[in-house]
Parts: C-alpha cells; structure tokens; sequence
C-alpha cells in the first residue's frame, strides 16, 4: 500500500484494548476486522437494523432483493480484492457490464462513444447538450460549475460529451494510453450485502460484536483525547468506554457528537459541509423488463428518476421468481425536501407513472412497490467545502485516538473499495505506520479505465465501479 506519509500522530492499538467502531458500513467492518485479526478487542455500533450501509442488500416478504445504488466489484487493489475473495469466494458471479443513457426514447452508449453519441442526437443536439451542461443539477441539486475540480478527478476523468465529439474528428486522437473500460466485473450472488453479511460472520468469530440499533449520539472527548461513545438503543441510553474510536458517520454529525469539546468554528464548520441524499422505489413487475442494461441512466425531460436499475441483469439470484423482475428506479433529492417528503405510496405511484412513461417494461405489471431512503448518501464538493473540511479536521486530527475513515467520516466520494483501504491503512497507522488516509482517492487512476502497459509499472491503486449515484456529467 504505496500512500504517502502523515505527519499526525495516532495512539498505538495494543492487543487486549477496546475500540469502538461506529457504523457497519465497508469501512467501519473493515477495520473491525482487521483490528480483530490483530487482537483488539471491537464492538460495531450500527443505527440501522442491517449491515452494510449504502451497500446494503434490501430483501422484501418475498425475498426480493435489490441494492441501495449499483455496486460493482472491480478493483486494483491487491489487499481488498483478497479480503473479498476471503469472505466470498465461490459466491461471487461474473456479470457483463453495460450501462447506457435513455434520452427522449433513444439508447446512448456509457461511457459516451462520438459515433453514437453524434448519430443519435445530431449535431444541433449535441451542441445544445453540451450548452445546457453548466445549468444541470439533476443529480447534485446544484450547477455543474459549483462542482469542484476533485469530484471529477475522481469521477468523470476522461469521460465527457466534449471530448466523445472531439475523438470522432480525423484532427484529433484519442489517448492512445487508455485501451477501453472493463467489459465484466464480479458481484456477489444474493447482492453486495451478502459480502457485509459474511464479513459480520468472520469478525464475530474472531471475538468481535456488532451492534445493531444503536445510533451514536455522543463521543466523550476528555484531556484531549475519545474516552466514551453513547449510544441510544431501544432499551434505553447505553455507554461504552474505549481505548480508540473509529468513526464512518458523518462529520457533521461527528462534530456534533462531540459536543462542548468542539469549538465553535469546527461545529459550525461542520454544518455547513452539504450532502446529497436519495431514494429507491423497488418495482416488483409480472412480467419481465427486456432492456439488458444493469442500469440505465436517464436523462431523458419530463421525469424525476436519475437512474432504473435492472436487478435481474445482476443476478438471476436476485429475483426468486420465473417471469417476474424487480427495477431500482432512483431518486436524487435532499432530506426533507419535498420529493423526499412524499408519502411512500405517492413515490410508488410516482415511479409506475415514469417507468411506463419511460417505455422500459412494456406488457409487465406492476405488482408492488418498496421505498428506501438514504440520507447523506453522497457529499458534496461544492465551492466552500474545503474551506469546512479544513476547519473540522483542525478540531479533529489532533484527538490521536480518534479516526475518521471512509465516505462520509473523510467527507469524500469514495467506493467501496477505497473506503476499505481507508480502513487498513487506519489500523496499520495505530500499529506504527504513517500513512497519509486523507491521499486515498485523491492522487490514483480513474476507477474505470484499463491503461496499455507502459515501460514503467503503473501505480497498483484505483477505485472500483459502482458504489454510488448516477454520475453522468454532461449528456
């Protein structure tokens, strides 16, 4: 794990001591589990009544299954890919992988290809597009040109409408370093979170607890350093002394966890950090939906849904019944706002109008519907968030028992893989290496892109697919 060195200092684990690690997600799993493996004893302190976060597995009555986001499993990183291999093995299946975009009932390749792209929209068209790209805030919520120029390091590099037109002219070359995207990836039979399921198990079996239900309300910070974590549960307050405390959930309600011990401009530094939230309407259809997409994004005017999801195309595992489907129709939105305030049965409705209106599943019915919500589920890098982060990281990385790792606790568009680097490079950092977490996906190649080899190795670390919101920047 080639990452730059830190110079903060961190309180060495020593076997035997107490971390608390709040939230189940992929990072906070697995740092308990690779703290347990050293012998530290851990307990996971999770809200929700499942593991996995965003990487959940949602399973209805009738043993639906469907994902909260498309979560691919493609990385390049040595250390993840062999903890997935540990935990799953002979369950991962390998899935071809094609996404495209629906736009006014016509099919566009993603990633944009010139010849498709200019074929199907003309010229005019495309030009409009590419006019219109500053204003768009589908996704987001906010315009494009609010976005800071380290979300599309991460996200978009290379894959614009711009630059799809300008390869298709004879004056211009295509860089003759990037050979394609991966055309398969792998993905765990029964959803992404039978991976978090299995990882619970291992750690369990280690030693560890995993809590379920208990939603974090307080860090005790005393002398400089995290004494304590609070917990509410349904049988009332429970505290919980640690020697380390590992945090997953979000600044923002991390400083506000610290209380009194945060001063006034971390806490209000911390507010202000923005978040993206969204939700899921599940479809459960008599009859089957025939686009072979795992997902289709949709940009198409007249409809709120970002993206349909096609969970069959995961895994024929993910629907138990012959003739039926389940699509993820996905919502971006804000907590509270009015979209995200609507009664379930009134997004149901919402998302059976659409997805007729949107022609994806002709002749099948709509049996039933299941709604998820999931606040915070992407953070926003908009013009003042450096500015925010900078001040709660003065506040928090001289605590040397306290870590943030993660998505949410580094306020950074991490997948899954990356956030469980976050993680083992955290332990290894309380057992005396100096690791800089904050250089994770930050400085490594684009997560979907395969380089031609070149006369010198190219750096091992990239992100995976998947893991998160539509992301199409300019169609």
């Amino acid at each position: 794990m080639n990452v730059a060195s830190s110079p903060r200092v961190v309180t060495t684990a020593q076997r035997g001591e107490h971390a608390v690690i709040v939230g189940a997600g992929p990072a906070g799993l697995t740092a308990a589990y690779a703290l347990a493996q050293r012998g530290v004893r851990v307990t996971v302190l999770e809200g929700d009544a499942v593991v996995g976060g965003i990487s959940r597995t949602v399973v209805d009555e009738e043993g639906y299954r469907f994902d909260i986001g498309g979560h691919r499993f493609f990385t390049k990183l040595p250390a993840i890919q062999a903890l997935w291999d540990e935990w799953l093995g002979d369950e991962f299946i390998d899935v071809p992988r094609l996404s495209r975009i629906h736009y006014r009932g016509r099919y566009f390749d993603y990633p944009l290809k010139a010849w498709n792209a200019l074929s199907g929209l003309g010229p005019v068209e495309a030009a409009r597009i590419v006019a219109s790209y500053v204003a768009a805030r589908k996704v987001w919520g906010i315009p494009c040109t609010e976005i800071r120029a380290e979300w599309a390091a991460q996200r978009i590099q290379g894959l614009s409408l711009f630059r799809a037109i300008l390869s298709a002219t004879p004056l211009t070359r295509r860089d003759a370093g990037i050979r394609t995207l991966i055309h398969t990836f792998r993905y765990p039979r029964l959803g992404p979170g039978q991976m978090w399921e299995a990882c619970r198990a291992r750690l369990e079996a280690l030693g560890g607890t995993v809590c379920l239900e208990h939603r974090v309300r307080a860090i005790e910070v005393v002398d400089g350093r995290a004494r304590a974590v609070v917990a509410s549960t349904a049988a009332g307050e429970r505290r919980i002394e640690a020697d380390h405390v590992i945090s997953t959930m979000s600044l923002r309600a991390l400083v506000d966890a610290c209380g009194e011990s945060a001063p006034t401009g971390a806490a209000e530094a911390a507010r202000r950090l923005a978040y993206r939230d969204f939700l899921v309407v599940a479809l459960v259809l008599e009859g089957r939906a025939h686009f072979p997409d795992n997902w289709i994004y949709v940009h198409t005017p007249g409809v709120q849904v970002g993206r349909v999801q096609n969970f069959t195309n995961w895994s024929a595992a993910m629907v138990p019944h012959a003739g039926r489907s389940c699509l993820g129709l996905e919502y971006f939105c804000f907590e509270g706002d009015a979209l995200w305030s609507r009664p379930d049965a009134e997004l149901v409705a919402l998302a059976t109008a659409e997805l007729a209106q949107l022609d994806l599943a002709p002749g099948a019915r709509v049996l039933r519907g299941q709604v998820v919500r999931m606040p915070k589920a992407y953070p926003v890098y908009d013009a003042a968030y450096r500015t925010h982060l900078a001040a709660v990281r003065g506040f928090i990385d001289p605590i040397p028992n306290l870590h943030t790792i993660g998505r949410n606790g580094m306020h950074k568009y991490n997948n899954q893989d990356h956030s469980m680097l976050t993680a083992l490079l955290t332990v290894e950092n309380m057992h005396g290496a100096r690791h800089d977490v904050w250089a994770v996906n930050t400085d490594f190649e684009y997560h979907e892109e395969q380089r031609r080899p070149a006369t010198e190795p190219a750096v091992p670390a990239a992100a995976p697919l998947g893991s998160g919101a539509a992301r199409v920047a300019a169609a």
